[in-house]
């Protein structure tokens, strides 16, 4: 068996060391590995007789004022009520996202927002959204579309946090209503209330929103801002991007909205960016906003790696898990192949749980969290995870990777490796805020 670290651009395969026996490691002397050396921004892949004409906006070459606070980049454009709701929430020092995004935002021009997970995307695009509907005009004018049932009751929350009613000293302005269209939720409820009263801002995920589009009981004829976050997961998804575009080209036109797309992770930015003129998703002047391209993960991550034999893979993780002794984690399981299912195999992830609920002595809770589960089991693994006083292990497959704001995960365990790079940044970017311990490990089987 064999325990290997790597450091710096050191390739991993060619450090070794011999261990004893797992029970035996001493995880407190593994090498750190610095991330900026092994995500490098891609390469364009565009042909020379299609010019795209777009302006980057990269962070730290001038273009935002680092004197201004968040109330000052947004004042004269959201209102006052929403800013005063901002501020009490706790949003008063802009993110290099925000103070170099909300500029360009505010002129209406399209965007495209490229940042590390926890960069604050989110309040980026609401805050646009607020500057720029009309709450005295019932109809839908903002859109946000997300992957996952999960990440929509999270936008949701916050868009909600940020519309509450106003005090009385703005009883003229009308309150902002704001629906959760998602997946597992009920269309008749939704439906009875698009045509009593429709919300001026909708958070969908793009199954449950094509279903009310094609039966006419959804109407677009008055958005005024289309989001798509985490928009790479979306275009990578054979079930989903035939419906994305359709809604980004079919159902509505770019000439008509402002349309922003978020994401951590672009490959090939500037490919993506000829699509969107191309193929009319976005108007021709529109803005990729990039933060930090040089390092997509937070520097304050360490990032550390473990190969032990298949058979082995439970023990190894325990023994992590006992050395580090984390506050609150997320351990990360790949999905169960079609092949094992028809085999009958019990998922791996079941397995996993099964374990640690037996031979785990720490005082976190055990949670589980997987695509297979219905959306009200889901619901409550991650309520108990928020609300819970006490510490969390989240065996989770990917879809806790994508959005999904933990901010008290000190330590993310990778008991199955990434498809590829992309994924891995989303996983390690749930760990929380960098004053905390942030640790990255990785299990793989040789």
């Amino acid at each position: 068996m064999a325990a290997i670290s790597a450091t710096h651009s050191i390739p991993v395969s060619r450090v070794h060391h011999q261990l004893s026996s797992p029970t035996s490691i001493n995880f407190a002397n593994r090498a750190r590995l610095s991330v900026s050396n092994y995500f490098r921004p891609l390469p364009a892949v565009l042909s020379s007789s299609f010019p795209v004409t777009t302006r980057e906006v990269d962070a730290g070459n001038g273009n935002g004022d680092e004197s201004l606070s968040l109330r000052q980049i947004c004042q004269g454009h959201v209102p006052e009520h929403v800013l005063r709701r901002m501020e009490e929430i706790g949003y008063v020092v802009p993110t290099d996202i925000q103070r170099e995004a909300l500029p360009v935002l505010f002129s209406r021009r399209d965007c495209i927002l490229h940042a590390q997970t926890g960069s604050g995307k989110t309040l980026t695009y609401l805050l646009l959204i607020f500057s720029a509907v009309n709450t005295q005009r019932a109809a839908v004018q903002a859109l946000i579309v997300v992957p996952t049932r999960e990440l929509g009751m999270q936008v949701t929350k916050v868009a909600r946090m940020l519309a509450s009613k106003p005090t009385e000293t703005d009883s003229e302005q009308k309150s902002c209503t704001v629906m959760a269209l998602l997946d597992g939720g009920m269309l008749k409820r939704h439906k009875s209330w698009l045509k009593a009263e429709p919300p001026t801002i909708v958070v969908a995920t793009i199954g449950s929103l094509c279903q009310l589009i094609e039966k006419h009981i959804f109407k677009l004829e008055s958005m005024r801002v289309l989001v798509i976050d985490e928009v790479d997961f979306l275009f990578n998804s054979s079930k989903q991007v035939s419906s994305l575009k359709k809604l980004l080209g079919s159902y509505s036109s770019c000439n008509n909205r402002q349309t922003l797309f978020a994401s951590a992770s672009i490959p090939q930015h500037r490919r993506f960016l000829h699509d969107c003129i191309q193929q009319k998703w976005t108007k021709s002047d529109v803005a990729h906003v990039h933060v930090n391209a040089i390092k997509p993960l937070p520097s304050c991550l360490h990032h550390r790696f473990v190969i032990c034999g298949k058979e082995m893979k439970h023990q190894t993780l325990l023994s992590l898990l006992q050395s580090d002794a984390p506050e609150s984690g997320i351990i990360f399981v790949g999905e169960q192949s079609e092949k094992s299912k028809k085999a009958g195999n019990a998922p791996s992830i079941t397995l996993l749980v099964d374990f640690l609920k037996i031979s785990y002595k720490g005082s976190s809770d055990i949670l589980l969290l997987e695509e297979d589960m219905n959306f009200n089991s889901r619901a409550a693994s991650l309520s108990e995870v928020r609300q819970g006083g006490g510490g969390y292990l989240l065996v989770s497959t990917d879809i806790a990777a994508r959005g999904i704001d933990l901010p008290e995960t000190t330590h993310i365990y990778n008991f199955d490796l990434p498809r590829n790079a992309v994924d891995y940044l989303h996983r390690a970017g749930r760990t929380g805020p960098c004053f905390s311990l942030r640790l990255e490990c990785i299990l793989d089987s040789c």
